[in-house]
């Protein structure tokens, strides 16, 4: 299978995210594993903290993103890793019954001097919930190979 390259993220180049149905189970069974606060285990919880109601875990809104870009490019694609996040902001909770869906926008692209071969790609995410309400957003840059003989540009 041929893999996206480098040279195939143009600034501005869109990937779908999504979509990914949220369930009371995965909400509760990821907050007992990683994030055992009240308002991600329990509904009444939920409801008397600012959420409004069982929800997500920005730690799983993170997972659940990071799923969706995964099935829709980055696992066809020749990454080779990522240098860190620059930012990710939950905007809004992620209750059971959400549907989530969204964009990867590539912003930048430059070659790594440091690594020939290789290529920096910075991509803004924006995932939402069913009625377009952003819930998390956020920027990170990954590695991913070039094209077999590409030359970087000094």
């Amino acid at each position: 299978m041929t893999k996206f390259v480098y040279e195939d993220f143009q600034p501005g180049r869109e990937f779908p995210l999504g979509p990914k149905h949220v369930t009371t189970a995965e909400i509760i069974e990821f907050a007992k594993e990683f994030d055992p606060q009240p308002m991600h285990l329990d509904e009444e919880a939920g409801r008397a903290s600012i959420l409004g109601g069982l929800a997500a875990s920005g730690w799983h809104t993170s997972s659940m993103f990071m799923r969706m870009m995964c099935d829709s490019y980055l696992l066809a694609t020749d990454a080779q890793g990522a240098p860190g996040i620059d930012f990710m902001e939950w905007k809004k909770p992620v209750v059971a019954g959400d549907t989530l869906s969204g964009r990867s926008i590539v912003v930048e692209i430059r070659p790594m001097r440091s690594r020939p071969g290789i290529g920096i790609v910075k991509f803004r995410h924006e995932v939402e919930n069913q009625r377009g309400e952003l819930v998390c957003l956020g920027e990170n840059a990954t590695m991913i190979r070039m094209r077999a003989g590409a030359e970087i540009s000094a």
